[in-house]
């Protein structure tokens, strides 16, 4: 029972401490190599690091990493945290 509760809490304060994106930054724009365009940003996370998101279909669609279509998320803010979760 001890060691189920201490478990409980370590995984509880793991994720307490996990990394949260704290701006989005615009960084550019490109075209893959079928012809579709999308724009590039970065996510700052807590943790002092940034990592790439892209968005596609006018920002429609935000997937995590660089000029990437996996991953993705409809909401700016879901694909921000899981880069920073990942990351």
């Amino acid at each position: 029972m001890k060691t189920l509760m201490v478990a409980t809490l370590a995984a509880a304060s793991a994720s307490s401490f996990a990394a949260r994106p704290t701006s989005v930054m615009y960084t550019g724009e490109g075209v893959n190599d079928d012809g579709l365009e999308y724009s590039s940003y970065a996510v700052k996370c807590t943790n002092g690091q940034r990592y790439p998101l892209t968005a596609w279909d006018n920002r429609r669609k935000w997937c995590v990493g660089e000029s990437s279509a996996d991953e993705c998320h409809r909401k700016q803010i879901k694909a921000a945290k899981k880069a920073c979760k990942a990351g």
